[in-house]
């Protein structure tokens, strides 16, 4: 039989958060720090008004209301993804002159209850825009593929996502 070694969580210091504290299941919650997007130069979001959800072991994700984006340069995707707390999710890809950037940001039209705060807001990748910022400080992208985690230094791991947590 398999046996996962424990989880350590890294130190906290003055004004740090860690992930090992935030809830599962993930609470949403309104946020006024100011989030960007930029790709190939252009702001492609920008807002004040977003929603960041707390999820066991992941680094925050930040919703932003699709008036904050630049909406006319994203196009619905053909994938879709399930969560048990969230419900489904639709896909947007990014056209902005020649380039294309699939399955940039993610959505929930209609979440289940608890996460109504995030209908139509969208989750961008960090990993897939040129960009993202928390207030004055660029985040780095969550690890792995899959995760649209935000990583700013006000927030310590372990992060799921990084090599060796597939176990988590």
């Amino acid at each position: 039989m398999f046996k996962r070694a424990p989880i350590s969580p890294d130190p906290v210091g003055p004004g740090q958060e860690s992930v090992w504290d935030y809830p599962r299941p993930p609470r949403v919650e309104a946020s006024t720090r100011r989030l960007r997007v930029v790709v190939a130069g252009q702001l492609i979001a920008e807002s004040s008004a977003g929603k960041r959800l707390l999820e066991t072991s992941h680094p925050p994700t930040w919703y932003i209301p699709p008036a904050d984006v630049r909406m006319e340069l994203l196009r619905p995707g053909g994938r879709r993804s399930h969560c048990e707390f969230k419900g489904t999710a639709h896909y947007y890809d990014l056209v902005i002159g020649e380039r294309h950037i699939p399955e940039i940001a993610w959505a929930y039209a209609a979440p289940r209850p608890g996460y109504e705060l995030l209908r139509d807001h969208l989750c961008f990748y960090a990993s897939r825009v040129d960009e993202a910022w928390v207030d004055d400080e660029r985040v780095t992208p969550q690890a792995g593929g899959f995760y649209g985690g935000w990583i700013t230094r006000d927030v310590v791991g372990p992060f799921k996502g990084e090599p060796g947590t597939m176990g988590w």
